[in-house]
């Protein structure tokens, strides 16, 4: 795992310490007692629901490493009050004649059918440090686009 930052609202980390607290203090017990349960069957070389209770336990584990790791390299962004296009803006744009409304995140919050995208996608690259008037070339899986920048919030 990376230690560079991980960009987070102050919601997206909140969300991420309740499900650490919720796995760290409720599921691993239930999964703890699922082996004692199982344990208590017998031969364990042969018993599917402990060596289903040990790869849930394994699951389990790495995923509160990887919540730890996100919490310790978090950085919470605020929303930004700038002409400039940043981690936290609310940039309306307009392509072809269509306009749409992103908030730029961090890539673990970035939801684009929501209108958040992250900060390293094609997209958010390319908007990131321009302003409304703007005119900025998208490298898009789609080819070359040309997004005008609307405003910046």
């Amino acid at each position: 795992m990376s230690d560079k930052p991980v960009l987070l609202t102050a919601e997206g980390r909140a969300e991420i310490e309740t499900e650490y607290n919720q796995l760290v203090n409720v599921k691993r017990l239930e999964i703890a007692e699922q082996l004692g349960s199982a344990a208590d069957d017998g031969d364990l070389s042969e018993n599917a629901a402990y060596d289903h209770a040990k790869e849930q336990q394994a699951l389990l584990e790495g995923r509160i490493a990887s919540l730890a790791h996100t919490l310790r390299h978090a950085v919470v962004i605020e929303s930004a009050v700038s002409e400039v296009v940043q981690v936290g803006s609310t940039v309306t744009i307009e392509d072809a004649g269509y306009r749409d409304t992103y908030v730029i995140l961090g890539p673990l919050e970035a939801a684009p059918s929501k209108g958040r995208i992250s900060n390293e996608s094609p997209m958010g690259k390319a908007l990131i440090n321009h302003r409304a008037g703007d005119v900025v070339d998208v490298y898009a899986p789609a080819g070359l686009l040309k997004i005008h920048i609307v405003s910046v919030e």
